[in-house]
């Protein structure tokens, strides 16, 4: 993995989300609140859709006032905002479109290759710093147990 590695300082990005609104990574941060910074392949796929459904139904554990979730896909926001709302997701799906995959290259889960964000899971703490850092390859979903055992340690 050539992204930030856990002590390290997360790169900081402004991405649109599924309604065309920009989310800047600063902005969570500076409000006190750490990001559980989430990316995946692509909208509408199996695996992605298991996990962020999972994701959805226990919301709370995974973002309220101490932390944010923020998914990131290479997908157009046109797609994020029907997956979004065909799926039920009330969380921000961001698009790392264009410059196509440029913050999944910073944290270094770009496939340059298929176009796609690996699955790669970021805590970010307010102050900046990764606390916790994962990349799955294609085909293998996460453990968010791992992402609740890092939230309680916070």
């Amino acid at each position: 993995m050539s992204g930030p590695t856990v002590g390290a300082v997360a790169p900081g990005f402004v991405l649109p989300d599924q309604n065309r609104q920009q989310v800047s990574l600063s902005s969570v941060l500076s409000s006190g609140r750490a990001a559980l910074v989430v990316f995946y392949p692509f909208a509408f796929s199996g695996i992605c859709g298991g996990e962020l459904s999972a994701v959805q139904a226990s919301l709370s554990s995974f973002q309220n006032s101490s932390v944010q979730v923020l998914a990131v896909s290479c997908d157009p926001t046109f797609a994020l905002h029907a997956w979004a709302s065909s799926a039920g997701f009330t969380f921000p799906l961001l698009s790392d479109f264009w410059p196509h995959g440029a913050v999944a290259s910073e944290y270094g889960v770009f496939n340059s290759d298929k176009g796609m964000a690996l699955r790669g899971t970021f805590l970010v703490q307010p102050d900046g710093v990764v606390s916790f850092a994962e990349v799955n390859q294609p085909g293998e979903p996460r453990d968010q147990d791992g992402w609740r055992r890092a939230l309680g340690a916070m």
